[in-house]
């Protein structure tokens, strides 16, 4: 791989997510040469996918150029690449582009989406973990409402129109009220020749709650809010297979369905090289010490959803969330300049910031450190916390004023089919 060669140390971070962009942007001022890899050259705001998967929003505005986050650091080098593997005891990373070596790695790969061994539904389901992902759902759902319109067919067209998101986490619920809302203000109008009572937007989620992992009341609010909006929930229900055109339930029961969403798991995007006991085989995890390094690796750290950190408050690991990235990341940078001063490193502690979900218009619910509420007022603060997260003012003034054009006027306007979705039935 061609870098300059210096006296400086090292850092080569792969991944730029939430973890690693906010690890680099910390580094500005050290003695360092910093490397970022990833496969993709831009970090991509992962809660707002589901709006580019729903015509809400454009890719370009939840997506922003990793150089340009980046520009500032004074001896930053970006790689676009795809790691092949770690060899620790070379101190070098091998990637589709060529070998680099390092001083520091660290590992921010996030995660990738987990079938939990179902091959069935890897193969048939559309997951959402990326932008070009969100678009091909995006073009699915107005091709086949395309269609719908052209169908005779009562049973085929019905398949059009059923929507099934399994998983009712933040992202299955948010997408369910988006579908939701579309089917409300947006589609009687486009599709004016169409019963689109026949849209059916089904949310299926094995726990006997939706939104698992957030406070009683704030899943009793959203369990609410998405029977208001029509959505048929699937409670204490896993789904066993799909093949493209019938999901099949646990209780035997089935569904035909043109679209299936599958946002029920994660999993660590790790990497080969490594040795198999320091990986949490059912998550696919790196086990990490409390100051990130991975276990028996001195020179090698993990954070955000790749790193696996058990404490006493989090025995299973933390969150695999935006915050207890970001601030990993950020405690790292600060452990890298004590171990360039050759200081003790600090240790790393959960600031929970609270969890919170959108449900749609006017409809959201929030979990703070010592308060729960839902409604409008969640929804205001839910907006603002997204917005003021994204990377660039661009961004953040266009998701803005899409936002507003959208509550206006009940309207979505990325309704476009740009890159037609190829089905591989």
């Amino acid at each position: 791989m061609n870098l300059p060669k210096n006296t400086n140390k090292r850092v080569v971070i792969i991944g730029a997510g939430f973890a690693g962009i906010s690890l680099a942007k910390k580094l500005r001022n050290l003695p360092i040469q910093v490397v970022v890899i990833d496969k993709h050259n831009y970090h991509t705001f992962q809660p707002l996918l589901y709006q580019v998967s729903t015509g809400g929003l454009e890719p370009d505005s939840i997506a922003y150029p990793i150089r340009k986050i980046l520009k500032r650091l004074q001896n930053f080098y970006f790689r676009l690449a795809t790691v092949k593997k770690i060899v620790p005891e070379l101190k070098e990373v091998h990637t589709d582009i060529g070998k680099i070596s390092y001083d520091y790695l660290i590992i921010a790969t996030g995660t990738r989406t987990n079938f939990f061994g179902n091959s069935e539904i890897e193969e048939n389901a559309m997951a959402m973990k990326s932008v070009p992902q969100a678009l091909n759902i995006r073009s699915l759902m107005l091709q086949n409402f395309e269609l719908a319109d052209n169908c005779k067919d009562v049973e085929e067209r019905k398949a059009l129109l059923n929507f099934c998101i399994i998983g009712a986490g933040p992202t299955g619920v948010e997408l369910a009220g988006a579908f939701a809302e579309l089917k409300k203000h947006v589609f009687p109008k486009d599709y004016r020749h169409l019963n689109i009572d026949e849209m059916e937007i089904h949310l299926f989620e094995g726990a006997n709650v939706v939104l698992p992992p957030m406070s009683a009341r704030a899943s009793a609010k959203a369990k609410k809010f998405l029977e208001d909006f029509g959505v048929h929930l699937h409670l204490n229900t896993l789904v066993k297979g799909y093949n493209g055109d019938r999901l099949v339930m646990n209780n035997g029961e089935e569904i035909k369905t043109r679209n299936f969403i599958w946002t029920a798991g994660v999993k660590g995007a790790a990497i080969e090289g490594l040795n198999s006991d320091v990986l949490i085989k059912n998550v696919n995890r790196y086990k990490v010490d409390r100051y990130n390094q991975i276990l028996g690796h001195e020179n090698i750290f993990a954070v955000g959803d790749i790193a696996y950190m058990e404490t006493e408050a989090y025995p299973k690991g933390h969150p695999q969330m935006a915050q207890p990235a970001i601030q990993q990341g950020e405690l790292l940078a600060g452990n890298i300049e004590r171990l360039l001063q050759d200081r003790s490193m600090k240790p790393f502690v959960y600031r929970n910031k609270g969890n919170m979900a959108t449900i749609g218009r006017n409809k959201a619910v929030v979990d703070l450190p010592g308060i729960e509420f839902g409604g409008f007022f969640a929804w205001f603060i839910w907006m603002f916390i997204h917005l003021m997260s994204l990377v660039g003012f661009r961004n953040r003034v266009i998701v803005f004023f899409n936002w507003v054009y959208n509550y206006i006027n009940y309207d979505k306007a990325a309704r476009l089919i740009v890159r037609p979705f190829r089905s591989k039935i």
